[in-house]
């Protein structure tokens, strides 16, 4: 997993690209964005270059979530491919996450 991260106005934006997977991937995933997620509990995840989630790496998801609003933040996810939303519908999680359709919704959803 390949991430670059950055502010736009008072949101951090991690753009992600590659696999969301069970083990080493997901684990340094949960590092990095957790540690941000110190630093300002308000991150955007872009996932529009993500090519696949297995249950590990949602759980992942669910965790750093917990961790933002633990912080008194905030998590979206901006851009997730149709069978991330298919695997948040099926588990019911897409009840618990902002979903948007881009980066841009996504920095809206914070306002």
């Amino acid at each position: 997993m390949e991430l670059s991260s950055g502010q736009v106005g008072t949101v951090t934006v991690v753009r992600c690209r590659g696999r969301l997977v069970h083990g080493d991937e997901s684990e340094h995933f949960r590092h990095v964005v957790k540690s941000l997620i110190q630093a300002n509990p308000r991150v955007l995840l872009n996932l529009a270059e993500v090519s696949y989630v297995d249950s590990g790496g949602l759980g992942v998801l669910f965790a750093l979530r917990t961790s933002a609003q633990s912080a008194g933040g905030h998590l979206v996810l901006a851009s997730p491919s149709q069978r991330l939303l298919d695997l948040l519908n099926t588990t019911r999680l897409i009840t618990v996450f902002d979903v948007c359709d881009s980066e841009e919704a996504g920095i809206r959803c914070f306002h």
